[in-house]
Formats: C-alpha cells, structure tokens, sequence
C-alpha cells in the first residue's frame, strides 16, 4: 500500500449519543465531563474518532437537532471550557472528534428565526421558508413531515405558513437565500477554528426544495403503515441543487488540513456515489446505511449489498459501513445477540471505514421504554407506530457496571431514560474480567484491523463457500491476505472453498476459542461462528 491514507480512511470512528453515554453531575442526562471520564474506555477500543452527537443550546423538542444557537454548548452538557478540555484531552490521546451539524433545520428558538417570523419585511424573513396558505386557507402543498402530519405550521403573526419537515419546532432554512450559506460556512470556520477534525452533517440530501413547491406524487410501492412513505419524496429531497452546497461546504474543509465531512443520506447506492461529487470535492464519506435498512440479514444478501456497493463506488471514492445509530434499531435486537459477533466481524474487515454506535462493543440491546416514558417526538406523535419508529429504545444509557442506573448516573439520580433490563448481565466492567467477552472480541478485532494493512486498507474480492448461508472474502494487501468467513446462521454450516489454497490459519474466532489450521475445501463452521484466516 503505497498511498498513505488519512485518518477518516484507516480508522474507526465510534459515535457516543452524549445524553446517554456519562452523567458526571447526577442530573440523570450524559455530559461533556462524563465523556472525558471515559476515554480510557475509548482509548482500548482502538478507535481512531468519535462522533458526538448534538451538544448546541436547544429546547430539546429534538434532543439537540432542534439547534437554537450553533456556537455554544447546551447547559445539560456542560460549558464551551468543557468542551475545549474534552477536545485536547481526545487530542491529546491521538484520537479525532467529529461533532454533529444540522445545517437544514434550527429550533424556531433560533435568533435567526425569532427575527424571520417578527415581520414579513424583516430582513432575515427569507433565510427560512414561508408561503402564503393554500386558497381553503390549508397548508400551501402536501409535503409531509417525517414525524407525522403536514409539513407546514401556520404562523398567526404574519398570515403564513413555515416550512418543517421535522417537529414543528424546527424551521427549514432557505438556501436559496445567498446569505444562508455564508452563515453556515461561518458556523464551520468556528468550530474548525477550534480544531475539531470533522462534522457528520444532519439529512445533507434534504437542504434544498422544489423552488416551485409543486404537490409530490403518491407512493404506489406504500404499505398502508407510516403515512410519511405515501408520497414520493420528489420535491424535498435529493435535488441536484444541493450538490452545489455540499461544494461549498467541502471547499471550506479544505482550507484546513486533513478535516472531513460525513453526510448523513439515505439513498440507494447509485445515488449515494453522487455525494462523493464529480471531482471528489463533495462529502469525504456518504453515509453507507444499507447494512441497517437493507433487507435480510442473510449471506448472499449481504453480500450482493456489498458487491454491488463495490461495484457502484465511483473510482478512487473510499466506501464506508455502520451497524447502528441513534435512529435504528440495535444490531444486537435486530439480527440477535449471538450474530452480533457476526455482524462485528463483518463490519470491521470489510474494505473502508467502519461506524461504531455506543454500547455495540458490549452487544447492548434495545431498551423497554413503558409508555408514559417514551420522549422520542415521532413516537410521541404516532403512539399507534412508537414500536416500529420510536427511537429512544436504542438511546438508552450505556452500561458501564451492575450497580445503579449501571454506573452511568449516581444512585440518587433518575436518568432521562430508563437503563435497558439486561444491565447487570450485559455491562463494561462484567466483560471486561470475561477473555471470550463481546467486549473483548471487539478489542481483540479493532486491534487486528489496525494492524494488518489488508484489513484497513487492502483490496476485497468475494469467494465462493458453495453454502447459501455462508458469506466468504479476501482482504489483501501487500502480499499478506486474509480469508474472511461468516456463519449467518444459528447451525453448523458445512464450507466447501476450492479457489484458494488448501489450507489456511485461524487468526481470530467470534467465540475467541477456536483456532489452528483449516482445510479450506471441507471445514464446518459453528452456528453463529465468523473466522478470520491468513492465508
């Protein structure tokens, strides 16, 4: 491997939901300080970045998306001297830290948007999206909110109608205003100022609309379940403006050295590639999602997903994968505690940077949420689909130790979500004295990876195991190569492999017992077993 790759390419980023991950003050709700307590955690994962999810002053109609100041930190998580202590001491163990933007939508809290509803002649009127009703004095279209209900607030102040396709308390920003984006780019320049190495940027694919605001279309594909999903999403998503935007965006990254950006999209993969940009001057990394809404959990599914991903990557773009985050179930409850060890193999040997959600290093699963506890805004709108859209059950806090509240708040404190039932079983300091833990596996993986170029870095190439349940490849780099096999099922699989050599080493097992030598033309896998072999 000649070219060296930076940081974002080689590495494994880890993202922390800070209301969950360290409650340092006994307020029941994670903070900057509790993070830093925490580093010598993050520091044995062998990861490279974390990802910290919204910190910015906000009424919290969102958690934090709902922005009403993009230059200070919120109270709840500590002060902007915390924030620079947390930031050198991450720094200072060689690790990066990528923050949220949410550049497409603030809290109506916002200044900007106090003065943009005050008068319809206000200067700062246009920096976000008004029109006039509808002639029935209804919503000016049918666009529809992500959350439930029209995407539309009508203002009584000025006799219209405000743009969101979020909870009503976050207004869209109007990018086709020309003072819109400078302000954002100003938002970048202080934080990057500050040294923070990148930003993992909110619905990127959504920042501009159908100038026109023309009607979208009935979904014909619609299950009759989330009503959002009955319209095609024509006019509010994925315009080919937005490209031009996420230029801008990238050209101030690269005034500074070695930052990066990570747009969040959800696209299929032909236009997912787009966001890279025609000449590389987009996103760095177009969030890959399709491991978590991509259908089954099943070998040749996955790996025609990562064929096809492969294939569709434009030359020279660097692919990216994630399991999990704060708005999809956890992989350990969707596809079972005993694949998670799977999917983690998975993740981290296939080629280009892997995303890991807290709590998956230990196999955390979703959380109960009784219902006069759930705080999540969709669920909280839709009772009826707060099982299949509610995301606070993959939000609760992490679960350090068996004690209280599993040590992430004092025993006096109620945390903001109740701690998911397993804690006791299911935590750091438990896994930690286990050698054949989760946590361990994890470890014994990510330091693997780092180590190995074929891993980081190397080229991928699908082989055949002549099983249907059984998803085999090649890392290579450097003459060194790697067989990767991966059991999907809950029964021994038979593996018949006669492309490669006769036989090959175990490096790594996912029950962290297995080893020695296979021989790669007949060998059985145990149920729920994923190897790691030098060839």
């Amino acid at each position: 491997m000649n070219k060296k790759l930076l940081w974002w390419q080689k590495g494994i980023i880890y993202q922390i939901y800070p209301r969950s991950y360290q409650d340092s003050n006994n307020d029941g709700i994670g903070d900057l300080p509790g993070i830093c307590q925490r580093l010598d955690h993050l520091q044995s994962l062998n990861i490279d970045a974390i990802w910290l999810s919204p910190i910015y002053p906000s009424p919290m109609h969102d958690f934090g998306y709902d922005v009403a100041d993009y230059i200070d930190i919120h109270p709840l998580f500590g002060t902007m001297a915390d924030f620079d202590n947390l930031l050198a001491e991450i720094h200072a163990r060689g690790l990066k830290l990528i923050i949220d933007l949410v550049p497409n939508h603030t809290s109506d809290e916002h200044a900007w948007f106090q003065e943009s509803r005050s008068s319809r002649d206000n200067p700062k009127r246009d920096w976000y999206i008004w029109r006039d009703p509808a002639p029935d004095g209804g919503p000016p279209n049918n666009w529809l909110s992500f959350f439930g209900g029209p995407a539309w607030t009508f203002d009584k102040t000025t006799g219209q109608y405000y743009l969101h396709q979020f909870v009503t308390q976050q207004p869209e920003l109007n990018y086709r205003h020309p003072d819109v984006l400078p302000a954002m780019l100003d938002v970048m320049r202080f934080w990057l100022d500050k040294g923070v190495d990148g930003f993992r940027v909110d619905v990127i694919w959504l920042m501009i609309k159908d100038e026109q605001f023309r009607d979208e279309p009935p979904n014909p594909q619609w299950d009759g379940a989330n009503p959002f999903n009955s319209l095609q999403h024509i006019y509010t998503q994925n315009l080919p403006e937005v490209h031009e935007l996420i230029r801008k965006m990238r050209a101030v990254l690269d005034e500074y050295d070695e930052r990066m950006m990570v747009g969040e999209i959800y696209l299929p993969f032909d236009q997912l590639a787009t966001y890279y940009g025609t000449n590389f001057d987009e996103c760095h990394l177009p969030f890959n999602f399709h491991l978590i809404y991509g259908g089954n959990w099943q070998a040749q599914a996955i790996r025609q997903m990562v064929d096809v991903y492969e294939a569709t990557l434009p030359r020279g773009a660097w692919p990216n994968w994630v399991l999990g985050n704060h708005d999809q179930h956890r992989i350990a409850s969707r596809v079972g505690v005993a694949q998670a060890r799977v999917a983690n193999m998975l993740l981290l040997t296939l080629r280009g940077t892997p995303t890991t959600y807290y709590g998956e290093e230990i196999g955390m699963v979703n959380g109960h949420i009784p219902p006069e506890l759930v705080q999540d805004p969709p669920a909280v709108n839709q009772p009826e689909l707060a099982d299949k859209i509610g995301r606070d059950p993959v939000r609760t806090p992490m679960q350090w130790d068996d004690s209280v509240h599993a040590g992430f708040s004092g025993e006096t404190a109620v945390p903001w979500l109740p701690v998911a039932e397993n804690y006791q079983t299911v935590n750091v300091a438990a896994q930690n004295n286990d050698p054949t833990s989760m946590l361990n596996f994890y470890r014994a993986l990510t330091q693997l990876r780092g180590t190995e170029p074929a891993l980081y870095a190397g080229s991928y190439r699908a082989v055949d195991a002549n099983n249907e349940d059984v998803f085999a490849y090649v890392r290579e780099a450097d003459g060194r190569s790697f067989l990767i096999v991966l059991n999907f099922t809950g029964d021994a699989q038979e593996v018949n492999i006669t492309e490669l050599e006769a036989t090959a080493t175990i490096i790594l097992a996912t029950d962290m017992q297995r080893s020695g030598s296979i021989t790669l033309p007949n060998f059985t896998l145990a149920a729920n077993q994923g190897l790691i072999l030098q060839l």
